[in-house]
């Protein structure tokens, strides 16, 4: 699925190919060098070097063409599958387990696991990301959903677009967080410092992340989380932005002897089901490791 984004130059003077890798998340400026040698990135509807330095007020427009065909291979790997139509499946997802192929891990994940599922996924999309509407970290566990064809894709993509599909997330972080309810809002970007991380940036995209406190534990707190939009990394770096890292979160938080992982579940989902119309939601509970860390935290 090709993928359009447009941007507008807030300062004079930067590259091209460092504007886009800053304004968009996905793509490494490697990437955008290579996008933009090809032709799919135009600075005010005209074709534009690498090198090109924007002024204030320029247009950019990027363009992600579709993925090459796919060499995925179906896994035997076990699922957790809470609910399922002839439209789209909502799976448990483990922590370790990554979403799609990528630099790294190019099996061994979810979409390995769906195709030896449903089998005929694979040729209903040429892409390494058969029937994903949105993701969760490799270390996150919790609620994902899986569409079974590209109407259903489709349309849920488009609820996730319009921000209609109600998430949320189970986490603890370091420190007692007040007050006990609030709303982070900060754009996300790259880190300008390291391109593998994502960091609150002026020229990144907006990110807004809604917060509850769920309980005071051992010098933590438990938060319930609403992020309502989707960047990489949106809870992590927000929560690190304000002081708050995430307990176990070895990149933007605080390491912790009683976790392996990241204190990040992703405990409900709410969405239309493209077939009706009707809204359903569906819960996870805290899974075994994280509820034993709370215990021995607290």
């Amino acid at each position: 699925m090709t993928r359009e984004y447009q941007y507008i130059a807030d300062t004079s003077g930067v590259r091209l190919d460092a504007f886009v890798a800053a304004s968009c998340p996905e793509l490494s400026r490697t990437h955008a060098r290579k996008l933009i040698d090809e032709g799919f990135i135009k600075v005010n509807g005209k074709i534009a070097k690498a090198s090109h330095k924007l002024n204030t007020g320029d247009s950019v427009k990027i363009t992600i063409p579709p993925e090459p065909l796919s060499t995925l291979s179906p896994e035997a790997i076990p699922l957790d599958i809470i609910y399922e139509d002839d439209d789209l499946l909502v799976i448990d997802k483990p922590a370790g387990l990554a979403v799609h192929p990528a630099p790294g891990h190019p099996g061994h994940t979810l979409v390995n696991a769906v195709l030896a599922y449903l089998p005929d996924l694979a040729d209903d999309d040429n892409t390494l990301r058969p029937g994903i509407v949105h993701r969760l970290d490799k270390d996150t566990s919790g609620l994902i959903l899986v569409a079974k064809n590209r109407v259903a894709q489709a349309d849920l993509s488009a609820q996730f677009k319009s921000r209609s599909v109600n998430k949320s997330y189970l986490v603890l972080v370091k420190g007692k967080l007040t007050p006990e309810n609030g709303v982070i809002e900060a754009a996300i970007g790259r880190d300008p410092k390291n391109r593998q991380r994502m960091a609150v940036v002026s020229r990144g995209r907006e990110a807004r992340t809604d917060y509850r406190v769920v309980k005071y534990i051992g010098g933590c707190t438990l938060l319930e989380i609403h992020p309502e939009t989707g960047r990489t990394h949106q809870i992590r770096v927000h929560l690190a932005a304000i002081g708050y890292p995430v307990v176990g979160d070895t990149t933007y938080g605080v390491k912790n002897p009683n976790l392996s992982r990241q204190f990040l579940h992703a405990s409900k989902l709410g969405f239309k089901l493209p077939s009706t119309g009707k809204y359903v939601e569906f819960e996870s509970p805290l899974p075994p490791d994280l509820s034993q860390a709370l215990k021995k935290i607290g």
